[in-house]
């Protein structure tokens, strides 16, 4: 890293009149004469100053702060921050695909809708359902779209009453806020101490008023939930529905799939388990599928197939059809196509065998991390995990250094902070997701930092407790941070 440019924005390396550019008299120089005089700014715009090289560099070094899946090992647990092969990049930079245009005819871009229709039936051979919608752009956004299918279906049947969605007091925080969005009432239902639904505080809570039940499996802390067959049971005697949180889906490819298990209606983050490069609000991805029965309530439009003699011809299901039940569309077009590009790439790269061992790998390596740490970190559950795991800070609390403490050491060493303070079952959560990409030797050395950090915070604890001390930024007042941001160089 250049010091000079070392945490510096660009307005700290301006210089009045320097330019990076030079433009010819030519007569443009006179538009601004044309322009109406109440289009004009007043004043003019406070812009950096700047010859091309220090733009370059700049930015060049700026770039070298940011970390990714690309930089190092990013053990985000509950987020599945595996590495994107480049292959899917390609892939989706084709210009035949780059260079379309939504509004062509169907004739014009069958291979892109026969790569659509391709993604549906293996999202739904992947996820044991009947059908899938690629449209929602995003998990949160998939998980409103299942659960707007959910109440079409119970309206469908004049069982309007049912205005409840139960949902764990593990689970992630986009399902309450999707619920809400989706104008449904949240009731939560608590775990047992090893992170499980606790079956018998769910039974009384199943009644006409309840529309579903959603849930994550592995849930939040990575254990599986052994009960979902008997909850789905239960679920359905009471008229009710069971709803998938695709979030977890990673350790079950080629193990187990969500139909299988009695869920009526599930999203997949793309992004997530089919490795596509996610972070700072995008890209996503969350299609949504429905088991037999439900197909017609899901949003349009979706691709079909035909059978023409001898050649197959794909189209737009609202080009042969429009089922009134359908609910109708939830995004334009057919949702983020680079994104299902991307992942229908990594599916045919892998094949059957290769993702039957991504489930396997990914909790192996988990279990690894945590059976190499628990001896100096808080295992509060103390069972085999599947993809993730999490602890609950440092095993011995005497030395002040929290996880917060941790996660900024963590940093000073190259390594992205894993998840903290979430789920909010513990006081000092620290959730760790390795990832199967990630190899012995990598896990190895994260394995030989956390055991250095838990050192550190027991001989010299302010070395953990003032990091990091390597980064542009240590620790910002992150409350006053969120109430008053500076936004601009000339706030400072």
């Amino acid at each position: 890293m250049n010091r000079k440019y070392y945490g510096k924005v660009i307005f700290e390396l301006s210089k009045a009149g320097r330019t990076g550019y030079y433009l010819s008299p030519n007569g443009c120089n006179n538009a601004l004469a044309t322009l109406p005089t109440g289009l004009l700014r007043k004043d003019i715009p406070r812009l950096p100053e700047a010859d091309e090289p220090t733009v370059v560099r700049h930015y060049t070094n700026m770039s070298a702060n940011n970390f990714g899946v690309d930089s190092g090992f990013y053990p985000l647990g509950s987020c599945t921050m595996k590495y994107n092969p480049k292959i899917n990049e390609e892939m989706a930079s084709l210009p035949e695909f780059t260079g379309l245009h939504p509004h062509q005819p169907a004739d014009t871009v069958q291979g892109a809708l026969k790569a659509y229709h391709d993604l549906q039936r293996m999202l739904s051979e992947i996820g044991g359902m009947a059908e899938f919608t690629l449209n929602p752009y995003a998990g949160a956004h998939g998980e409103l779209t299942g659960l707007m299918v959910i109440r079409a279906y119970h309206m469908s049947r004049g069982d309007n009453a049912r205005t409840k969605v139960i949902i764990p007091d593990s689970a992630h925080g986009t399902n309450p806020a999707s619920a809400a969005v989706a104008g449904l009432k949240v009731v939560e239902v608590k775990s047992l101490p090893d992170g499980t639904v606790d079956v018998e505080a769910l039974r009384p809570l199943l009644d006409e008023t309840v529309a579903a039940v959603m849930m994550t499996n592995p849930n939040t802390v990575g254990i599986f939930e052994h009960s979902i067959p008997e909850i789905a049971g239960m679920v359905h005697d009471a008229g009710a529905l069971m709803y998938y949180d695709g979030a977890n889906l990673n350790p079950m490819l080629g193990m187990a799939r969500p139909g299988d298990m009695g869920f009526d209606v599930m999203h997949i983050n793309l992004h997530k388990t089919f490795s596509t490069p996610h972070g700072g609000g995008g890209p996503g991805a969350g299609p949504v599928g429905v088991r037999a029965g439900l197909e017609k309530f899901l949003p349009g439009p979706r691709v079909v197939k035909h059978n023409l003699g001898d050649e197959d011809y794909f189209a737009l299901d609202y080009d042969v059809e429009n089922p009134s039940d359908s609910l109708g569309r939830i995004s334009s077009w057919l949702g983020n196509f680079a994104v299902e590009l991307r992942a229908l790439a990594y599916i045919l790269s892998l094949g059957k065998d290769g993702l039957a061992m991504a489930g396997p790998l990914a909790t192996l390596n988990a279990n690894y991390i945590k059976e190499s740490l628990r001896d100096l970190y808080k295992l509060p559950i103390d069972r085999v995990c599947k993809h993730e795991f999490v602890f609950d800070g440092l095993a011995d609390k005497s030395t002040g250094v929290t996880t917060l403490d941790i996660a900024k050491r963590l940093l000073d060493h190259g390594y992205h902070a894993p998840t903290i303070y979430f789920p909010l079952l513990f006081h000092e959560s620290l959730m760790i997701e390795p990832t199967e990409t990630e190899s012995r030797e990598t896990l190895d050395e994260f394995i030989a930092v956390m055991r250095e950090i838990a050192r550190e915070a027991a001989e010299t604890p302010e070395t953990v407790k003032t990091a990091p001390h390597d980064c542009p930024v240590g620790r910002p007042d992150d409350t006053a941070a969120a109430l008053n941001p500076v936004v601009s160089f000339y706030e400072l």
